[in-house]
């Protein structure tokens, strides 16, 4: 039997803005996705996707997206399917112009209507991305159609084992700034629809900047970090929101014959490998 494993590798937010633009003034987000789009076109085995987690762009403008076409063409031109889903700095329509009719790029119907679709992935395993973009807000929300379509997506294959995903964490996380802009509308609705459909083995995430772990019904919820800043970790009640310089990084999830949906954490920058011991 093969046991190669099957594995989706998740970006999220790149925060990618206008060419010779830094965030802040100091934050070369730009320079940070290219980076991490070299080092997934050095991942093996070969990935079967790569699901792009929100706040793809700074400020929801069309030359952005331009830009975040261009850093992301080199996974294209290797033929990996792009998953995309906006995230509160998200505009829907710009983005969906840029990467409209691209092949292995779903993202939904043009004019702005929200971005929700499934991918069907080898293993099988079925991915469930979701609009949690409230426009304007920072904060995210799902209203009832919204909630409805993401049970007909996931009833469509209810045996096939199912990541979802969304931009915003739906439980808070103890980063009291972040959980203010957390998932704020149809939560609970969300949370039913987890747990009916056992099938979700993972809930992922982005918008904190961190890797987290936490669980919603009967699913466990993984956030990852941003390609480029940080936030800083401060649990106390009282902190501010604070941008953190800390290495960048994404998550590969891995699956396959006698290997569980299984996380891991990969960070910016060439690791040095030791010579065997």
């Amino acid at each position: 039997m093969d046991a190669t494993p099957y594995l989706l590798v998740q970006l999220s937010d790149p925060h990618v803005t206008h060419r010779g633009r830094r965030i802040g003034g100091q934050v070369d987000t730009a320079a940070a996705l290219r980076h991490a789009v070299e080092r997934v076109l050095r991942v093996r085995p070969r990935p079967v996707a790569v699901l792009i987690s929100g706040d793809l762009v700074d400020a929801g403008h069309p030359d952005e997206y331009a830009h975040l076409r261009e850093l992301l063409q080199p996974l294209l031109d290797a033929g990996l399917p792009l998953a995309l889903l906006p995230g509160n700095h998200d505009a829907r329509g710009p983005l969906q112009a840029a990467f409209a009719g691209l092949p292995g790029v779903h993202c939904g119907a043009p004019g702005g209507q929200a971005l929700q679709y499934a991918l069907d992935l080898p293993g099988p395993l079925r991915l469930v991305v979701l609009d949690s973009l409230v426009p304007g807000q920072p904060h995210g929300g799902f209203d009832e159609a919204r909630l409805a379509q993401a049970g007909a997506l996931l009833a469509e294959r209810p045996h096939v084992p199912a990541i979802v995903a969304l931009h915003h964490p739906p439980h808070p996380t103890g980063l009291a700034v972040m959980d203010t802009m957390a998932l704020l509308q149809g939560a609970a609705g969300f949370e039913a629809l987890i747990a009916a459909h056992p099938q979700v083995q993972r809930i992922v995430c982005g918008h904190l900047h961190r890797m987290t772990l936490g669980r919603v019904a009967h699913a466990a919820v993984i956030s990852a970090p941003s390609t480029a800043h940080q936030v800083a970790l401060d649990l106390a009640p009282d902190a501010p929101l604070r941008i953190a310089l800390e290495t960048p990084g994404w998550l590969i999830h891995a699956w396959g014959p006698g290997l569980p949906l299984v996380t891991h954490l990969a960070q910016a920058g060439e690791p040095e490998v030791l010579p065997d011991l």
